[in-house]
Formats: structure tokens, C-alpha cells, sequence
């Protein structure tokens, strides 16, 4: 009877992929698809040599950190991203964002506890955080991405997520429209912990896209500053390392 509402469902509203945006045709004899066979095997993953802070894809081997870590002071331990922030995957978090296309979150968050759920444990993770949203923002869109991201590697991971533990006390102005110096400066003081002492030692925070990484930096200061021990980064799409 499941399989068969599920069915109905499927066809009266059929899922679509996230990449390319085409409908997803499935049977009920077979396992929910959440991405067409073509995108899956075409998106490019963050494969090594990567920032050994940030997790950006680095040039040469030989490297340890990109451009950005190695001229600033990063107070999260480790980052890492599954995918490069350009063509489907770019258009694809654009929709996700602004077209309210939430239930690309499942496929997200599948993929991130799938490539990164043994690095998630080795960090000995104790709960996932997402980037908040500052209250304006967060009426205008309606959700946070970061959260619904948040909540599918959660669930697949078995980790408690904590969505008032940081907040965003400041309307910032978006990131993509600054200069690297200007960025540093709008996210400052941005955040704050909810209580003065987080009884955690090791965080997971999540968001969507890493670029300079001024946005998971001034978080994790602030989470470090009310005692958290150890923070650690994960992101849907990173740019490159120089």
C-alpha cells in the first residue's frame, strides 16, 4: 500500500533531477532515484591534491594550502567540500536557493554522508551545525539551505543537529557581491552562540557553498570562543585554490 501511494505520487508529481532538471522516470518495482544516471557519472567531484585546511583542489601536489589559507588565520580545524562550484552544480544550488527547490536536500545530504561519513566519524562529530540564516533573510526565503542539508546528513549519519545553537545577529550583506578584504569585514561579529558555554567538543558545520571562507571562519570563531574545542567544515561546492 506504501509503494503504491508512493507511486501515485511519483506520477502526479514526478521528481526531477537537481543537475539537469529532468524528470526521473521510475518504476515501483525499483529503488527511488534521486539523480539521472548522466549527471551522476559527469559531476565534478573535489578530488586530491586539496588545501589541507579548506579541502579546495589544489594544482600541485606539492602545495599544502591555497591561496587563501595560507595568508589567514583559520580557526576550524578541517574542511571539506564534495563538489566544484561551477556549471550544473552551480545552477543547480541556485535553484536550491532562490526556486525553492528544497527537496534538493535529500540527494545533498546522501551524497555528503556517502563520500564523507568515515572522515565525519574519524572527527568524532558530536553534532551538526548549519550557517544560520540572519532573521531577514530568513523571512524572505523561507528556509535556511544550510539546514535542510544539515538535517538529511543527520539523519543518515545518526548525529543530533543543533539549529539554534549559532546564530546570525546581523543582516550581512551576500558574500558573492565583496572583495575579499570587504567580506572579512561584514561577517564580523555576525554570529553568536545561544548560551556562553557549548557543552560540545566537536562540531560539524554546514552549509552550502565555500568560497573565501570568511563566512565558516567567523562562525567558528564565535563557537570557539564559547568553548567548543574542535570545529570542522563541510560544504556542498568549494571553488579552486588559486
Amino acid at each position: 500500500m506504501k509503494e503504491k501511494k508512493e507511486y501515485l505520487l511519483h506520477l502526479l508529481f514526478p521528481p526531477r533531477c537537481p543537475f539537469c532538471d529532468q524528470i526521473l522516470f521510475q518504476s515501483i518495482f525499483l529503488p527511488r532515484e534521486l539523480v539521472c544516471k548522466q549527471c551522476r557519472e559527469n559531476l565534478q567531484q573535489v578530488r586530491e591534491p586539496v588545501c589541507s585546511k579548506c579541502g579546495k583542489p589544489l594544482e600541485e601536489e606539492r602545495e599544502e594550502y591555497c591561496y587563501d589559507c595560507r595568508k589567514k588565520i583559520c580557526e576550524y580545524t578541517q574542511g571539506k567540500a564534495l563538489w566544484i562550484y561551477q556549471g550544473k552544480v552551480k545552477d543547480s544550488l541556485y535553484r536550491f536557493k532562490y526556486h525553492r527547490r528544497q527537496d534538493y536536500a535529500e540527494y545533498y545530504g546522501l551524497e555528503l554522508a556517502r563520500v564523507y561519513g568515515g572522515w565525519i566519524k574519524r572527527c568524532q562529530i558530536q553534532a551538526v551545525v548549519p550557517i544560520p540564516l540572519s532573521k531577514k533573510r530568513l523571512r524572505q526565503r523561507g528556509y535556511n539551505q544550510a539546514e535542510l542539508i544539515a538535517r538529511q546528513v543527520g539523519k543518515r549519519l545518526n548525529l543530533p543537529v543543533h539549529t539554534n545553537l549559532l546564530l546570525r545577529v546581523r543582516d550581512t550583506k551576500a558574500q558573492k557581491e565583496l572583495n575579499d578584504e570587504e567580506r572579512k569585514n561584514n561577517l564580523k561579529r555576525a554570529f553568536k552562540t545561544r548560551t556562553n558555554k557549548v557543552q560540545l567538543d566537536h562540531i560539524l558545520l554546514i552549509d552550502d557553498i565555500y568560497t573565501t571562507g570568511s563566512t565558516m571562519n567567523e562562525a567558528a570563531k564565535e563557537l570557539k570562543r564559547a568553548g567548543v574545542k574542535k570545529i570542522y567544515c563541510l560544504c556542498i561546492s568549494i571553488g579552486r585554490g588559486y
